[in-house]
């Protein structure tokens, strides 16, 4: 008889190599913090060992120890270069079960603790390997309003995969690509209703903003049967999903079915609207019982140095905006004049998180003659998805890391960026590394199209709304009471990034949700001091 053991940080499994052709006995030993010792034995796969017939949980779950992890297929590079749809196909049923099966179903499920929303994250996964979809659904839902989109934009690896305790030596479960299968066969077998409230409120909310926070929000005001109408500047719902996020990443069709659904539950949508100019801050105010502010944050961060003014020199948000809105069939001249199309060009991004590496990768799909990323720090230090630079480099990208522009080259149009090495120096206030130059290591990168995917910056609210009444933080955001979510102005609420600064989406639908749940609290106190009179 052989025995491996494989140590990790609070357990250990023990693989017994048993004589003969009977099958390897996995043993798996925990120590809790008090030094008490846990064992017990995970039997064969295909075992049988309950009373009733029925599989026990440590025979459905825990199979991280003989099933690799697997993510869904890619589709080839070649082909995926060529067009925006999802680089990711389905999962199929078994493989769903399979790879849920992976949960080790801990005491503490850091998965969910890590999940901004606190997804019952061990629960459905559960629900998934005994074939019990409809319920996982359910749960899934029930603390998140859009798990379809999550499943696919969030950067798990960052957050519930990237804190499963199976995460080293045995790699986590794959979280996203089945909470997204979950909603997928949820709407593909019509199991997800529209709202409808047990009881309708007189109230009217009115909400700016038709993105991940303001559609949260809208969905949980609606829920708990309160009139609620969403203000938009764009002609579509959905803001940064349906025309920031690339389709490669989420396909347009997957915000178009939400917005359906939004709508047949009662939801009002008014697109287009002018806040501040044709429609008066102050009038949307009179229309409704209390206001929500949800804009999220669009303004790109600037990127100084000598020729940063020449032609050819775009901000991230308005190249992804062109190119989303060229995908969805409308007539844009930006795009059609090649000021931001990459076909035939050397594009150069400068930053390091998701919005960059969107950038490069549409570049690519466009036909960029050769795309190029520059970041000051390393791929270990960057704020974006490793997974998506993995994907990224896949398809033909150039990171050069540790590197930042010195100047833009041209004359009228840029040509070329000067850029210079950095190294990472000592950690600054914020606990991340300084980056310092190193003299002497200036170095050109040829470049017709430069992105600047900096970051972002909220809009000057008060100034466009025309209510000099919003209170801002020295950040520039709205303040807001952290408590209730109220501005200073009474009646008007904010919640996500134009609260937070620029963050997930993930955050931004925790923000919306906590934001209803303020609103619904403010106006319940309220019909119960009526009634007490």
């Amino acid at each position: 008889m052989q025995c491996k053991t494989r140590y990790y940080d609070t357990y250990a499994v023990v693989v017994i190599k048993n004589p003969g052709n009977q099958p390897e006995t996995t043993l798996l030993t925990s120590h809790n913090r008090g030094g008490r010792r846990n064992e017990f034995v995970l039997p064969p796969p295909l075992s049988r060992i309950s009373n009733n017939g029925a599989n026990t949980m440590a025979e459905r779950m825990l199979k991280f120890t003989t099933l690799p992890q697997q993510t869904p297929n890619k589709r080839a590079v070649t082909v995926r270069r060529e067009d925006f749809d999802e680089i990711y196909e389905e999962f199929e049923p078994p493989q769903a079960e399979d790879q849920a099966s992976r949960c080790s179903q801990c005491g503490i499920p850091f998965c969910s603790v890590n999940c901004p929303l606190g997804n019952n994250i061990p629960d459905w996964l559960k629900l998934t390997t005994e074939g019990r979809l409809e319920e996982a659904y359910e749960l899934s839902a029930a603390t998140n309003t859009f798990p379809e989109i999550c499943g696919r934009i969030c950067p798990q690896d960052r957050l519930c995969e990237g804190n499963c305790v199976i995460e080293k030596g045995f790699e986590s479960v794959t979280i996203g690509a089945v909470e997204r299968y979950i909603t997928d066969t949820a709407f593909e077998k019509g199991w997800v209703k529209p709202i409808r409230p047990a009881q309708e409120r007189g109230e009217s909310i009115g909400i700016i903003g038709a993105g991940p926070a303001g559609l949260a929000a809208a969905e949980a005001l609606r829920s708990r049967g309160y009139q609620v109408t969403v203000y938009d500047r764009h002609d579509r719902v959905g803001g940064l999903l349906i025309y920031g996020i690339p389709g490669f990443k989420l396909e347009k069709e997957i915000v178009l079915r939400r917005w359906r659904w939004l709508e047949d539950g009662g939801i009002k949508f008014v697109l287009n609207a002018d806040i501040g100019g044709a429609m008066t801050f102050a009038a949307m105010r009179k229309s409704h019982d209390a206001i929500l502010v949800a804009t999220g944050v669009y303004k790109s961060r600037e990127l100084g140095g000598p020729g940063a003014g020449l032609s050819g020199i775009v901000p991230a948000l308005d190249y992804l905006i062109t190119s989303n809105r060229k995908g969805l069939g409308d007539a844009v001249p930006d795009y059609d004049s090649g000021h931001y199309n990459a076909e035939g060009k050397d594009v150069v991004v400068i930053g390091g998180g998701d919005t960059a590496m969107d950038c490069v990768r549409t570049a690519v799909r466009q036909n960029a003659k050769s795309v190029t990323c520059l970041y000051r720090r390393d791929k270990q230090n960057m704020p974006g998805s490793l997974r998506e630079v993995t994907n990224a480099e896949d398809e033909g990208v150039v990171f050069t890391w540790l590197s930042a522009p010195e100047a833009f080259l041209g004359d009228d149009k840029v040509t070329g960026v000067r850029a210079m090495r950095m190294h990472l120096g000592l950690p600054d206030a914020s606990g991340r590394q300084s980056v310092e130059a190193i003299e002497g290591s200036s170095f050109t990168v040829r470049a017709d199209l430069v992105i600047k995917a900096l970051g972002f910056d909220p809009e000057d609210l008060p100034t466009a709304f025309n209510e000099p009444e919003l209170k801002l933080t020295h950040w520039g955001t709205l303040k807001t009471n952290p408590k209730t979510f109220e501005t200073a102005l009474p009646g008007v609420y904010a919640a996500g990034d134009i609260v937070r600064g620029a963050s997930l989406v993930v955050w931004a639908i925790r923000d919306g949700r906590d934001a209803a749940a303020a609103i619904h609290h403010q106006f319940a106190h309220v019909t119960q001091a009526q009634a007490a009179e």
